[in-house]
């Protein structure tokens, strides 16, 4: 029961039509060129897939005239240095190309749903992860690395800022909180996070421990990780999603981590190349 279409957020002529020939009842704008760092090296990209692709999907939307509800993934990286603990008030403060892209996006939802009656919900996520994250990110990198070390196929883990403060959460928990969002009988916009903020330095530790590792031994600081413009922290204060979602994280911190690393541990890959 799952068809793949193809379309791009780049190219609007290619949106309308998927609209027209799928009739959704609906969309959940995921498409992103999603990285902070990668966001400063390719800033105008970034901001074609990630601002003007949701515009164009809005505006797809608008013109077929499909009657749909609409999903915008709105980031926790738009508050980038504004007080914590952050929630649906806070004024955003972005620090990356990605940031402002994501609050152009965030805006222009807002906008269509006011201006032209769209069902339109922004979920501002903070840091959600899985063992399906990229491997260039930093829980994904923290965690393969572990399980490269206790194999022995490294043995060193560079790393930037380790006093980075987020609110981490598993992915599953915050893609019901998306399709809970467009359950409601009215549109609005919410935060989702755990309400529990921790270091990367935490992250790291809770990692290597779980391999019965000492991290102090493999990892290394290097300034190359470092961004031009740090997001030092973010927490979220999600009252509202548990009042009117009533949606809960069902997932800890540790329970996370140790889902992630356990994951890596035992991937085939990783497994066959320790065997090789």
């Amino acid at each position: 029961r799952f068809f793949l279409h193809y379309a791009d957020l780049t190219d609007s002529s290619s949106l309308a039509p998927l609209l027209y020939d799928i009739r959704p009842d609906e969309v959940y704008n995921l498409g992103a060129q999603s990285h902070v760092k990668v966001s400063f090296e390719v800033p105008e990209y970034t901001a074609n897939v990630v601002a003007t692709g949701a515009l164009r999907l809005l505006e797809a939307i608008r013109r077929t005239g499909v009657r749909c509800r609409f999903y915008q993934a709105s980031s926790s990286e738009m508050y980038g240095s504004a007080p914590a603990p952050q929630n649906e008030s806070t004024p955003f403060h972005p620090r990356s190309p990605y940031a402002c892209a994501k609050v152009f996006a965030h805006h222009v939802t807002v906008n269509y749903r006011e201006s032209y009656g769209l069902h339109a919900s922004c979920g501002i996520l903070f840091n959600h992860e899985s063992p399906r994250r990229g491997e260039t990110f930093l829980t994904r990198k923290v965690t393969r690395a572990v399980a490269r070390i206790r194999r022995g196929l490294q043995q060193k883990l560079y790393l930037g800022n380790l006093e980075a403060r987020r609110d981490w959460g598993y992915a599953p928990d915050y893609t019901r909180a998306m399709w809970l969002m467009l359950q409601q009988d009215s549109p609005g916009d919410y935060v989702v996070g755990t309400g529990e903020v921790h270091s990367v330095r935490e992250f790291v530790e809770l990692a290597f421990a779980q391999a019965d590792l000492d991290w102090r031994a493999h990892v290394e600081i290097d300034p190359r990780y470092y961004r031009p413009a740090e997001v030092d922290y973010l927490l979220a204060d999600c009252s509202k999603a548990r009042l009117v979602l009533g949606w809960e994280p069902s997932v800890t911190f540790g329970e996370l981590v140790r889902i992630m690393v356990e994951a890596d541990l035992n991937s085939p890959q990783i497994r066959a190349s320790h065997d090789g």
